[in-house]
């Protein structure tokens, strides 16, 4: 489950407002929203436990969605897609 989506854009505003202010923020996260909006990722894996702990990739979103041995990027790749493609019904 996990925050509402209200909530997750309530808590990035927030989490920006602390940015802009100077602060470092460092999280664990799994929402791809939120992964989406980080300035930096660090991967670990490949896996959880034993087949784990290990450094994957790091590097913006963009270049973790490139990262071929990265299951994050491989998660978050349609949705920075989705940002950079926009609905083709959108008449915006």
């Amino acid at each position: 489950m996990g925050l509402h989506p209200d909530d997750i854009s309530r808590l990035l505003k927030v989490l920006n407002h602390l940015v802009d202010a100077g602060n470092t923020v460092l999280l664990v996260e799994h929402n791809p929203d939120v992964i989406k909006s980080a300035d930096w990722i660090i991967d670990i894996g490949p896996e959880g436990g034993d087949r784990g702990g290990h450094l994957v990739a790091e590097g913006t979103p963009e270049e973790i969605a490139g990262h071929a041995q990265s299951s994050t990027g491989q998660y978050l790749r349609p949705y920075l897609r989705s940002l950079s493609h926009p609905s083709q019904t959108d008449n915006h």
